[in-house]
This record gives C-alpha cells, sequence and structure tokens, in this order.
C-alpha cells in the first residue's frame, strides 16, 4: 500500500513540477512569485549577514589569481579581436559617425583638465629627458660625422648648447598653456581624421599586431595577478566594498546596482523557458525531478509519515 502511494504521489509530483517549469504561462507565473518572494527576503537581509567579506576574498582570489588561465582563453580573446578588426562595418563608418565634433570637443576638454593629465603634461616638461631627447633630435638632424674631427665637435658642441637652452625656454614658456596644448593638438588630430573610416584607420594596426597585443597583455596579466601587490588590493578592494555595502539590505544593494524587479524577471523570461524547452525536449527535467525526489519516497521518513 505504502509503496503504490508512494509511486503515485512521485508521478504527480514530477508532472506538476514538470509542467511549471516546462509551460511557458507557468513558468512566468513561478519567475515572478519566486522574484518577489526573493526581493522581499532580501530586504530583511543585509549584505554582512548573507556573506562574510573573508567568503569573498577567496571567491576573488580563486579566480582573479589562482584560477589558471588556458592557452584557449587568449587564443579565443585574438580570434574575437582579429574578427572586429577585419569586420566590414569598418569601412563604411567613419570617426565622426561615432562621436561628433561637439562631443569629442567636449570629451578633450575633460580629458586635458583631470588632474592627472595636468601632471603628466608638466612632469614631461619638466623633465631632463625631454630636452635630451630634443638634443638627439637635433644631433641626428645635424650629420656633422663628414666634418673634419675638430669642427664636427664645435659644431656638436654648439648644437647641443643652443638646442638645450632652446629647449628649456620653449618648455617653459609653454607651461603655464600645457592645458590648451593637449586640447588643441587632440582637437587637430579629430579634424584631420574626422572623414576618414574606421577600416582606413585601422590600416595604422597590421592583422598580426592584433595578436601580438593580446600575446602582450596575457602575458603581464598572468604575471601581475601573482604579485603580493595585485593579492593586497584585490583584498582591499573586497574591503572597501563591505566598508561602503555590508549594512546594506540586498535588494536596496541590487537597486544601487541597478538591478530591480522588471530587470530580473526580463532576464528569467529571457532565457528561462528557451533553455528549459530545450533540455525537456531530451527529457532531462523529468528525469532530473525523479533522482531528486525518488529517495525520499523511498525513505523512512516517508513511511512514517503515512502510517
Amino acid at each position: 500500500m505504502t509503496d503504490d502511494l508512494a509511486a503515485r504521489l512521485l508521478e504527480a509530483q514530477v508532472e506538476y513540477l514538470r509542467g511549471q517549469l516546462a509551460d511557458p504561462q507557468a513558468f512566468t507565473e513561478l519567475a515572478r512569485e519566486e522574484i518577489t518572494s526573493f526581493l522581499a527576503d532580501a530586504s530583511h537581509l543585509t549584505l554582512s549577514q548573507a556573506v562574510s567579506r573573508d567568503m569573498i576574498k577567496a571567491v576573488a582570489h580563486k579566480y582573479a589569481i589562482a584560477f589558471p588561465v588556458e592557452g584557449a582563453i587568449p587564443e579565443l580573446v585574438g580570434q574575437v579581436a582579429a574578427r572586429l578588426y577585419a569586420h566590414s562595418r569598418n569601412d563604411d563608418l567613419r570617426l565622426s559617425d561615432i562621436i561628433d565634433r561637439k562631443h569629442f570637443d567636449d570629451l578633450a576638454t575633460g580629458v586635458a583638465d583631470l588632474g592627472i593629465t595636468r601632471r603628466l603634461v608638466e612632469r614631461i616638461l619638466d623633465s631632463p629627458a625631454t630636452v635630451d631627447a630634443a638634443v638627439d633630435v637635433m644631433h641626428r638632424a645635424v650629420d656633422s660625422s663628414r666634418l673634419p674631427e675638430k669642427l664636427g665637435r664645435l659644431v656638436d658642441g654648439t648644437v647641443e648648447n643652443v638646442t638645450r637652452r632652446g629647449a628649456r625656454f620653449v618648455l617653459q614658456a609653454n607651461k603655464a598653456d600645457s592645458d590648451e596644448l593637449v586640447v588643441a593638438t587632440i582637437r587637430d588630430l579629430w579634424a584631420a581624421n574626422a572623414d576618414q573610416s574606421i577600416g582606413e584607420m585601422s590600416t595604422l594596426v597590421e592583422p598580426g599586431d592584433v595578436e601580438d597585443v593580446v600575446v602582450l597583455i596575457f602575458e603581464f596579466w598572468r604575471t601581475f595577478r601573482d604579485t603580493d601587490y595585485f593579492a593586497a588590493l584585490l583584498s582591499e578592494g573586497v574591503d572597501e566594498v563591505f566598508e561602503a555595502y555590508g549594512d546594506t539590505p540586498l535588494d536596496e544593494l541590487l537597486a544601487e546596482l541597478g538591478v530591480g524587479y522588471d530587470d530580473l524577471v526580463e532576464e528569467a523570461l529571457r532565457f528561462g523557458p528557451h533553455v528549459i524547452a530545450q533540455i525537456d525536449r531530451h527529457g532531462f527535467i523529468e528525469a532530473a525531478l525523479r533522482r531528486r525526489l525518488a529517495p525520499f519516497y523511498r525513505s523512512e521518513a516517508f513511511t512514517a509519515a503515512v502510517r
């Protein structure tokens, strides 16, 4: 009697749950109910209550540092980059189609106004290496190798002295206007190339260069992620998240990230029905439900409950 009841209840429960998942309308109702319930529960649970910072640090360390980066990953990235490089749309799209003159001017001004931009320009203008570079250029332009030795040394010395003084004067004179120089240079560069297609501009980069860049970035990342410095940055980043949001309810945290009820429902309905339909077609849903439910109906707990 108990075995017969168990068999009938198992069949009924499997059919009921499969119907909830496989029927699009029933799945929609289920998804809405579960997401509503999840957000209601999440409003009473903070980030720190749900998970500890040590747990998150362990996960971050595993996937950012310890997780092996196989060769297939950079290879795939290289293939994607190469495909984007060769995309036919690049021949039809101009630089000005991506960003117009006004928005580019605003962007250039914003970049020039950044504190880091100003400090970098000032450091370059103040650097002795900048003057040395100017001297080297002038030495190459004024070839004294064909002159007699003494005259050659005299020419070289004169070129170096004049160039150093002139370079220092020019650099210091333009230091106060470095912001305007950066903006003007960027604008001139954009204006000169605004009507060129992306394909024409990409001729500066050859297909082999794309692969080389991917390999260089991959090698740098593989080395950098093993350093104590990166591990410290990762740990500090997790600490900052918990200090900022540790006492924040999970539903508010999701809202801060721009994820709300409608977003969760939209993604559930975007993927759920299609994926479930493909799985159900092969009988995997029914098999999974039976695998999880059948042990209960064979257990002592079920037998005791129906006695």
